[in-house]
């Protein structure tokens, strides 16, 4: 073992507590029942676990709906950037065009921008296309948010594969189309896992977006919006904005739990 190991595993430990403690304490706060989460002398345990802010949550108004809306955004941005992401990326990679460099230092620049300076705009755009108060308003955003990121990192994954592998896949007969989704598609696929964790977090945990287009139907509303009924004028229900934020944070941890193994090799690629 190296002498230095000990250590650099217990600041790894160290850091990994700090990081996931803010965690605990939002799940610790939702079982907690009200009398402990407003006192003024917090403990970091309970004695007397509740389920009453998880109830409120659920009982509230179009919870269910929310929460749909949600999965029905972020799985959409992550199909369609995936999709979109690992074509653009083959095509700025493999074919030859006037315009590729500046196309890739767009999409480079585009990445840069940041996203606040944009809403505005956006907002205006949205408002042409009647796309105000519709899920369209918030899946378009994301995705285009999205894509340059993607295309930037599955390019190297694409760059990776020998063109050595399609010329012999071409002798053998293989057409270009096959060779892209039989050969090309699982070479890339830990790529893409690791682009579509990065969207789904995204899309998933948007306020910003959600808050400035959705502005009267609120049967479009999504997760994030719904913690806003917790907010109160007199007293804020840090119970149940803690229990949502628990509710919202389960589907974000079973899709990095199904993907985890593909994601630790789709970053470790990106990184070579």
């Amino acid at each position: 073992m190296r002498p230095g190991r000990p250590a650099a595993e217990g600041v790894a430990l160290l850091v990994a507590a700090v990081v996931a403690f803010p965690l605990y304490w939002m799940v610790l706060s939702a079982f907690k029942p009200a009398g402990e989460v407003q006192t003024t002398h917090p403990r970091p345990w309970t004695l007397s676990p509740s389920l009453d802010s998880f109830r409120r949550v659920f009982t509230q108004q179009d919870f269910g709906r929310y929460f749909l809306n949600s999965l029905i955004v972020a799985g959409t941005v992550v199909l369609l950037s995936a999709l979109i992401a690992f074509l653009a990326a083959t095509a700025v990679t493999r074919f030859r065009f006037r315009f590729r460099t500046t196309l890739l230092i767009m999409f480079l620049v585009a990445q840069m921008v940041p996203v606040e300076a944009l809403t505005i705009p956006l907002f205006f755009l949205m408002r042409d296309l009647g796309q105000l108060n519709t899920l369209g308003s918030l899946i378009l955003p994301h995705l285009a948010f999205s894509l340059p990121f993607a295309i930037w990192m599955l390019r190297g994954f694409v760059k990776g594969v020998p063109v050595a592998l399609e010329e012999a896949a071409a002798l053998d007969g293989a057409s270009r189309t096959r060779f892209l989704w039989q050969i090309l598609f699982p070479l890339v696929f830990p790529g893409l896992v690791a682009t579509s964790v990065f969207s789904f977090i995204s899309a998933w945990n948007d306020f910003l977006f959600a808050k400035s287009f959705i502005i009267s139907d609120t049967s479009q509303s999504t997760l994030p919006m719904a913690l806003l009924v917790f907010f109160k004028p007199d007293e804020n229900d840090w119970g149940g904005i803690m229990a949502a934020s628990t509710v919202m944070t389960v589907p974000v941890l079973v899709f990095f739990v199904l993907v985890q193994r593909r994601l630790v090799v789709g970053v470790g690629g990106a990184l070579k």
